[in-house]
């Protein structure tokens, strides 16, 4: 392991170790200390979440693209302050912790029986939303990791995340397809953050006006099992419970090719995102290139930058 590998996966450990002990207000003024003073420095993930909420906000002036950007910064802390605390969290502090709106499409989806993949976007915290799922709801579910490199620090997330009650299978490999597909038809949940491709394989939308690729993963699993596919966006308030909404289910068209059903599904995940991210672009945690015209395209679609949870 190199002596950066040594330092990233040292300084994690050391959040999920020291923070978690913090009492809360506390843990919050440094979330927000640590944003203040990574906007100020406007290194690369700064100023590449700046470009996106210039997407997103298309009429936003130099001023408040700059507030965003601090806003959005807050708010990545605070996912971080949240997960690396998450652990020591008490079972009344989880179920407290997340109010969703709509949630009947979820559980309707499950009385069914015949599966639900949920696709989120990068908004607020998603783990803290699948801790609430399997702390209050009592349904678990399985979810995919993108696999970090040092080797040491993936393995910390997935320990993390199946602390919390997940099943967390590698994005690498070639085997999550066909395990998440046997969940399902098992009646089972699954859980996907799908607002970046992070293979060859995406699927081009529509987003904000421009074309950006995401994973066909929700949708060819949708069809390929007859489990209900349903958006959520999350976001935050001025209060310390996160905030949430299940969207109506995605439908598998009645005709066409899979391709052609994937593509029009995969757009529909996509403007459900949209809406969300709209709403509350502060809480869309993009610090990475997303949109086809700001690739590099001597990289593969895939390639990993810094920031990336």
């Amino acid at each position: 392991m190199s002596a950066r590998d040594r330092l990233t996966d040292g300084l994690y450990g050391a959040g999920w170790t020291t923070v978690k002990k913090l009492p809360e207000p506390a843990a919050v003024r440094l979330g927000r200390t640590v944003a203040d003073v990574a906007w100020k420095r406007r290194g690369a993930g700064v100023r590449r979440l700046e470009s996106n909420y210039a997407r997103v906000v298309a009429d936003a002036g130099p001023e408040r693209l700059a507030a965003l950007s601090r806003a959005g910064m807050r708010s990545y802390l605070r996912y971080w302050m949240e997960s690396f605390r998450l652990p020591a969290w008490s079972t009344e502090r989880i179920k407290d912790g997340f109010a969703p709106e709509d949630l009947h499409h979820l559980t309707d989806g499950m009385d069914a029986g015949k599966g639900v993949v949920l696709a989120l976007p990068h908004l607020a915290n998603w783990d803290l939303a699948g801790a609430w799922v399997t702390t209050k709801l009592g349904i678990p579910f399985t979810t995919v990791a993108e696999r970090l490199k040092p080797e040491t620090l993936y393995d910390r997330f997935v320990a993390y995340r199946e602390g919390l009650g997940m099943e967390v299978l590698p994005h690498s490999g070639g085997s999550a397809f066909g395990t998440l597909a046997r969940r399902l038809r098992d009646g089972g949940l699954v859980c996907l953050v799908a607002d970046r491709d992070l293979s060859a394989s995406g699927v081009e939308v529509d987003f904000f006006g421009e074309t950006a690729r995401m994973p066909a993963g929700p949708a060819l699993l949708a069809q390929q099992t007859g489990a209900r596919l349903l958006p959520v966006t999350l976001w935050y308030d001025d209060s310390p419970v996160m905030r949430g909404r299940v969207h109506p289910p995605v439908e598998v068209p009645e005709s066409g090719t899979r391709a052609e059903k994937t593509s029009v599904m995969t757009q529909a995940l996509a403007d459900a995102f949209a809406t969300g991210i709209a709403d509350h672009p502060e809480d869309w945690h993009m610090l990475q290139r997303l949109w086809l015209k700001d690739l590099d395209p001597a990289k593969a679609p895939g390639a990993r930058e810094r920031g990336d949870r």
